[in-house]
């Protein structure tokens, strides 16, 4: 699948002067619920409004959603308040439901979207629909999975795609619900530039102080549009309710993001920016050659490791390169996450190397 031009003109119909906002409940809860934070929302930067209506749980007696009921008050609030309406499918019978009711948007959550046979299974339902299909990325960390997901889909006739950034699962403890891995959504900016990207920093964050903090880092890595859960009563929403806003917040959220140019064409501008790209430049060939280095000696390690048939892995030493180098990386305003990360991919090529070595006949 090749990047299209074609991908943006849905967005583009909407002729925005902003990101484009889906925002709105976890979950509907009630009739008057939903319909009170449509009104809320109808007269802000929200184009579309969402909200859950069957909701994938991790473990069987939490609420899993009201169901189709919910979709007659996503109907109501769209002939009353004039916003498109979005819910999440996760099966044929949801998008049949959806398509009944005449919903604008369908997404598929990360939990689906690790499925291709879920996938598949939605995107034959929606063959050739002139709906707006969203796809959240993988729970885990996949390019490949996440490309595979919208190949399925643009496969099936359905050309208003768009992408949705909510992070991914992690074993480790970070600030964040689920590690947002900016690479990895830039790398699928890359390959598909002209294909709507937007940051979900409800699921990625898990918290309403952090919202702003990552939807302006996701504008500044120029992103679409952002998708927000609000409620006009977070602390008693059904679900997720620790990462939930208020219509009022969200407007001063509005308020207080900026939205940077993509470049600047002032000769000024061009000169200071190509000088400093050149000094990056020379310093990742730098740290290139410092690394190559450093693997030099892991090799020579790896031979005395074999030569006394010693193990590759010596946790004792790892821990203490870790801690040592967290410790000094921060005091160099690094973050704990980059450090840490940074090391753990050159200790995993130390591994690879010296086990090469060992296992050479």
């Amino acid at each position: 699948m090749e990047n299209n031009k074609e991908f943006r003109t849905w967005l583009q119909d909407f002729q925005l002067s902003h990101p484009l906002v889906i925002a709105g409940p976890c979950s509907a809860e009630t009739e008057d619920q939903v319909l009170q934070i449509a009104h809320e929302l109808k007269n802000s930067d929200v184009s579309i409004f969402r909200a859950g209506i069957w909701k994938p749980r991790t473990r069987p007696g939490g609420f899993e959603g009201v169901g189709e009921i919910g979709l007659k008050w996503l109907q109501k609030a769209k002939v009353e308040t004039g916003l498109l309406m979005a819910v999440e499918v996760a099966n044929a019978t949801h998008v049949k439901l959806a398509l009944q009711y005449d919903i604008d948007v369908l997404w598929i959550g990360a939990r689906t979207t690790v499925n291709p046979f879920a996938v598949q299974e939605i995107a034959e339902a929606l063959k050739n629909t002139d709906k707006i299909v969203l796809l959240k990325n993988p729970v885990n960390p996949d390019l490949s999975l996440w490309i595979g997901g919208l190949e399925r889909l643009a496969g099936a006739g359905i050309s208003k795609l768009g992408v949705i950034h909510r992070g991914f699962s992690t074993y480790e403890k970070t600030k964040y619900r689920n590690n947002p891995e900016w690479q990895i959504a830039i790398d699928f900016q890359n390959r598909f530039p002209d294909l709507p990207l937007i940051c979900d920093p409800s699921h990625i964050t898990g918290r309403r102080d952090m919202i702003q903090e990552v939807s302006q880092q996701a504008l500044d890595l120029n992103y679409d549009g952002l998708i927000i859960e609000t409620h006009i009563d977070p602390d008693n929403a059904w679900s997720d309710a620790a990462q939930q806003v208020t219509p009022d917040v969200l407007k001063q959220i509005f308020i207080e993001l900026k939205v940077r140019k993509q470049t600047d064409d002032a000769d000024e501008f061009v000169y200071k920016l190509s000088k400093l790209r050149t000094q990056i430049d020379e310093f990742d060939q730098k740290i290139l050659e410092i690394v190559g280095r450093r693997m030099a000696i892991v090799d020579q390690i790896g031979v005395l490791k074999k030569e006394k048939n010693v193990a590759v892995l010596q946790n004792k030493r790892w821990n203490e390169i870790l801690a040592k180098m967290t410790e000094s990386g921060m005091q160099k305003g690094l973050s704990e996450d980059f450090v840490v990360q940074l090391f753990k991919a050159i200790h995993q090529e130390s591994i690879l190397h010296q086990e090469k070595i060992i296992n050479k006949n």
